[in-house]
C-alpha cells in the first residue's frame, strides 16, 4: 500500500492526544512484572488499547504493533502504526516528567510518520517524510555544532536482565569514551525523549545500544526529518531492523561512530 503520510499525520496527532490526556490524568495503577526491573503499568495497557481501537476505526486498513500485546491488527497491507504507550515507564512510576506517547507509522522496515507527545513538558513533535519536523507546531533543525567537545550526547539506559553483565560492557566502555570527550553525557531514560531533543537540537547525539521498533520508529523519523543522520552501530543507514540507533548532528556523526567502534574495541578487550 502506498500512502502519503501527510494525509494520515491528522489522525496520528488525535491519537496521541488520547493517549496524553490518559496519561496526564491517571495514575500508574496496578504495576505488572514484564521480566528483570521490566514493567508496564495500567496506565501503558490503557493507552495502548485507547490507541488501538481508535486506529483500529479510522485507519483498518493499516496494521498495529504495541509494545504491551504485540501485533494486534492485520498488516497485510505494509504498512503498521508502532506504539510505545508509555515510553520512559520507570521515569513515569517515579513521577519524573521525562516520559512520553510515541506513535509511529512503518512501511516495511522504515518509519514514514511519526508522532510523540511529552504530556508532563507540553511538547509535541510531529513529521511526516519528506515535509520537516515540527515542535508545538514550529520547524525544528537538528544541531549544527561540529565538535564532539561542544556536544552534549544522551545515552540509553543500561541493559537489565538476561545477558546484562554481557550487554553493558559495551555500555559502560562508551559511557567511559564520551565522559572523555564530549562536553556532557545524559541518561533521560526515555528513547522518544532522546530522538525528540537531537531533533530538536536541545542535544547534539543520541546513542541507544538496542532498537525496539515501539521505542524509535516516531523518533527516528523526526529526528531525520529534522536533518539529523540516524545510523545503526556500524554507521550503516538506520531501519527498523538495526541493531542500535544512533541519531545525531550531521557535522559530529563520523566522530561519534569512530568512538563507538573504539569502545567497542575496549570492551572486547576486558572480556
Amino acid at each position: 500500500m502506498t500512502v502519503d503520510a501527510r494525509i494520515l499525520l491528522p489522525i496520528a496527532e488525535q491519537a496521541v492526544t488520547i493517549a496524553g490526556e490518559i496519561v496526564k490524568t491517571r495514575l500508574p495503577g496496578t504495576v505488572t512484572a514484564k521480566g528483570d526491573r521490566d514493567m508496564a503499568t495500567e496506565v501503558d495497557y490503557a493507552v495502548e488499547h485507547a490507541v488501538r481501537d481508535f486506529l483500529s476505526r479510522e485507519t483498518p486498513e493499516i496494521g498495529f504493533f504495541g509494545e504491551e500485546e504485540g501485533a494486534t491488527a492485520d498488516a497485510g497491507g505494509g504498512l503498521v502504526w508502532m506504539l510505545d504507550p508509555v515510553d520512559g515507564t520507570a521515569n513515569f512510576l517515579h513521577g519524573i516528567p521525562l516520559c512520553g506517547v510515541s506513535l509511529g507509522l512503518v512501511d516495511k522496515d522504515m518509519p514514514t510518520l511519526g508522532v510523540i507527545d511529552l504530556p508532563f513538558l507540553g511538547s509535541r513533535y510531529s513529521a511526516a517524510e519528506g515535509h520537516g519536523a515540527r515542535a508545538n507546531g514550529r520547524e525544528i533543525h537538528a544541531s549544527e555544532t561540529g565538535d564532539l567537545g561542544s556536544a552534549v550526547v544522551a545515552i540509553g539506559d543500561y541493559a537489565v536482565g538476561s545477558g546484562a553483565e554481557t550487554k553493558n560492557r559495551l555500555r559502560l566502555s562508551l559511557t567511559h569514551e564520551l565522559a572523555a570527550r564530549v562536553q556532557r553525557v545524559r541518561m533521560f531514560g526515555s528513547a522518544a525523549v532522546d530522538l525528540a531533543w537531537v531533533a530538536e537540537g536541545k542535544i547534539d547525539a543520541n546513542i541507544m545500544i538496542s532498537n525496539n521498533p515501539w521505542d524509535t520508529a516516531a523518533g527516528v523519523l523526526i529526528a531525520r526529518e529534522a536533518g539529523a543522520i540516524v545510523v545503526d552501530l556500524d554507521g550503516s543507514p538506520h531501519t527498523m531492523n538495526a541493531r542500535a540507533t544512533i541519531a545525531a548532528g550531521p557535522k559530529i556523526l563520523a566522530d561519534l561512530v569512530e568512538l563507538i567502534a573504539e569502545a567497542g574495541k575496549d570492551a572486547g578487550r576486558s572480556e
